[in-house]
């Protein structure tokens, strides 16, 4: 008997999780932001669903709830809502201002690569003056420098796959302050932590902290 083929995709998986729960996820459009611990939910709905597996859901999940447009939702006394669209919480203002931070730093982070995607192309275009493309290429070592007095800094405090556990309570530090939560999965460099906001986020050892 044929096994039933698994999905892998992530853009699938969230296909697949509209398909199943039309009033809580939206591939296009206006979303509203998820029930904390929703999650549980579905994994309980699709316990005996062969066709995605639980780390797939994580990693799907985490992409939607790390999306602009679902970071954009996150309002103060904005309304979450279960797997079946019902309100069940309002966002609390702690909540709205870590999504606005993320969000922030999301967007700073693609603006930044962006340009150095830019300055790449101008240093290989001959046709660009030389000058230009030498304070093109300086901008980039500039902020290479400042990340590293910055890791400099966070070694001090540095974890390692060793020093944690799925499941142990951690702080994450993103922006300008740590922000609680619980480990989900392990890897070599980073770890998924979903936080007590109900973010999923992948985050690297040296910004944790216990």
């Amino acid at each position: 008997m044929d096994s039933t083929p698994k999905i892998t995709d992530l853009n699938h998986v969230l296909a697949y999780l509209a398909e199943k729960f039309p009033l809580c996820f939206t591939i296009k459009g206006l979303v509203k932001p998820l029930k904390i611990g929703i999650f549980q939910d579905i994994a309980a709905a699709l316990g005996e669903d062969e066709r995605v597996s639980k780390t797939q859901l994580r990693l799907a999940l985490r992409r939607y709830t790390n999306s602009w447009r679902y970071l954009k939702s996150v309002q103060v006394d904005a309304e979450r809502i279960d797997l079946n669209g019902q309100p069940c919480a309002i966002i609390e203002p702690e909540h709205a201002l870590f999504a606005a931070e993320r969000l922030k730093e999301s967007q700073a982070h693609y603006a930044e690569k962006r340009k150095q995607m830019q300055a790449t192309k101008q240093q290989q275009d001959p046709s660009k003056p030389a000058g230009k493309k030498n304070n093109k290429a300086e901008k980039p070592s500039l902020k290479q420098k400042k990340q590293q007095k910055q890791t400099a800094v966070s070694t001090q405090t540095l974890l390692t796959e060793a020093d944690v556990t799925i499941s142990q309570r951690v702080k994450v530090k993103i922006g300008t302050k740590p922000v609680s939560g619980h480990i989900l999965d392990l890897c070599k460099d980073e770890v998924s932590v979903q936080l007590d906001s109900g973010l999923i986020i992948k985050a690297r050892y040296e910004h944790l902290s216990l």
